[in-house]
């Protein structure tokens, strides 16, 4: 393939491998339920599968879609994407047919990769929409597309690219109107990874603990990337189980998951300080965690999990810090090279401990949202600041905490309600686990706070003794009209709460 005209060479794939250790007959990926790959076998492996891809003459940076589950091979089809220079899509498992219609329809992909048991759906979409090329993989290394690549070369020099090529698109679990695309460059998550590679004191030797998934940005573009570009092994969970995760906490260093993970990590008897003997970092993210959590797992393990902030667009903004004080609560301080403001009305600055729109800008911030040259254009601020539509604040020592998401805001009989704060209060009262707060149609206020609750095992709670309990400690306004109690609340594979799913449920009081 032409090598790009740009003199530098920026491709993400060529940054992760110069991170790889130059022994490469040692274990690159543990599986836990198969067997152990070396350095050397990713490298021929995506080297396999860039040569395939190589093979079908594609266009220069078309898009490669995935939906498949989770395993060292579907990994292995994101690295040889970007060797190849080609664009990768991945796409959430979940999604069912009509969805993967709208972004292959979208997108346009050159390449369809699914699981084999999709395939009788898949086939019509990706014919219908002009597919050239579906190939199958499942979750133990089977197959059309390893078949297909087994008879390919094993060597494939990676093709150059620029810093603002385009390296992924994300698409956006947005709950109103269409999705949007998220394009991010080899630039942007190159930049990233080096950033969270020294902020966070990655060094050769230490052993991640893969549980998350692989079609988003925590599990791909920060477990991945970090441990890639250290040289570092990854004990890979093809799917995350709190047992399993507690008898494999001994032999790594390193654990990222969503806040979910760390609660099930908490119901298991065998958590405790031995248990994390060698364990250095342990990180939280995609959803916030309880300080409940927080404090619950340090009592455990003596372990201060470090929770941290990002996005699909921006990949990480903020952490706290590896070395200095977590906060609880808090998603810590901008990352190097990132700037993050708070502002209210006409992109004002607010002052330290208000609340308002955070807007960031940096290296790692995407240039724009996959043919919406208008969504665009309405997202970013003449200075060049990406709207988050994240609300928060920022305290007098640069910590940021998130209060919710702007589309989340209750507007109350005029007044704003942040429902992140509600929540607060409701999580300290006895008995309570969790809490989730939305705004539903009301005739007279224009929006009513209602909250749905979950217990903890064992509790009976009453939705009047919450109310009086909250009439005592916050304003009026913002004391819930109706509190539900449920088992559980509805989140999405990562873990984020599903709000736009409680406010339908509750809508009619």
């Amino acid at each position: 393939m032409t090598p790009h005209p740009d003199d530098t060479d920026e491709n993400l794939y060529t940054v992760l491998a110069a991170g790889f250790p130059g022994d490469r007959s040692g274990c690159c990926i543990e599986p836990t339920d198969g067997p152990s790959l070396t350095w050397d076998d990713l490298d021929r492996a995506t080297a396999r599968i860039a040569s395939l891809l190589a093979s079908l003459r594609l266009p220069a940076g078309s898009r490669i879609a995935a939906q498949v589950d989770k395993s060292p091979q579907a990994l292995m089809l994101y690295l040889a994407t970007l060797r190849a220079g080609h664009v990768y899509l991945p796409l959430n498992n979940a999604y069912q047919s009509a969805e993967i219609d709208y972004f292959v329809g979208d997108a346009e992909p050159a390449v369809l990769v699914c699981s084999p048991q999709a395939r009788a759906w898949a086939e019509p979409i990706a014919q219908r929409h002009g597919v050239r090329h579906l190939y199958t993989l499942d979750d133990a290394s089977g197959g059309t597309l390893m078949e297909a690549a087994a008879s390919q070369r094993d060597g494939f020099d990676a093709v150059a690219r620029a810093a603002a090529d385009l390296a992924a698109i994300l698409y956006t679990s947005g709950t109103t109107g269409r999705s949007k695309g998220a394009m991010l460059s080899h630039g942007n998550l190159a930049s990233n990874a080096r950033v969270l590679h020294r902020y966070w004191r990655w060094r050769r030797g230490d052993v991640l603990l893969h549980a998350l998934p692989i079609f988003h940005v925590h599990g791909l573009f920060v477990a991945a990337h970090g441990a890639l570009l250290s040289g570092s092994k990854m004990i890979w969970m093809n799917r995350f189980d709190a047992a399993e995760a507690v008898r494999r906490l001994p032999q790594a260093t390193v654990f990222m998951g969503v806040p979910t993970m760390y609660v099930r990590l908490l119901d298991q008897q065998g958590l405790d300080a031995d248990a994390v003997r060698g364990m250095r970092l342990f990180v939280s993210g995609s959803a916030p965690l309880l300080a409940d959590t927080f404090r619950a797992f340090e009592a455990r393990t003596g372990h201060r999990i470090l929770e941290r902030y990002g996005m699909s667009e921006t990949v990480m903004l903020t952490s706290n810090p590896h070395d200095g004080n977590r906060v609880p609560g808090t998603v810590g301080l901008p990352l190097p090279g990132v700037s993050v403001r708070v502002v209210g009305e006409g992109d004002a600055a607010k002052p330290w401990d208000q609340i308002g729109d955070i807007q960031v800008k940096g290296p790692n911030v995407f240039s724009g949202y996959w043919r919406m040259p208008e969504k665009t254009a309405a997202e970013f601020t003449a200075d060049g600041f990406f709207r988050t539509g994240d609300v928060g604040r920022l305290d007098a020592n640069g910590y940021l905490s998130i209060v919710g998401r702007s589309k989340d805001l209750i507007i109350s009989g005029g007044y704003n309600v942040y429902p992140k704060e509600i929540e607060g209060f409701i999580d300290e009262l006895d008995g309570v686990a969790e809490s989730a707060v939305v705004g539903v149609p009301h005739r007279d206020f224009g929006e009513a706070v209602v909250a749905v609750v979950v217990p903890r095992p064992g509790v009976s709670l009453d939705e009047a003794a919450i109310v009086a309990a909250l009439k005592g400690r916050i304003a009026g306004f913002k004391v819930p009209k109706r509190v539900h109690v449920v088992q559980e609340l509805p989140r999405n594979a990562m873990g984020k709460v599903q709000k736009n799913a409680l406010r339908e449920r509750y809508a009619q009081p």
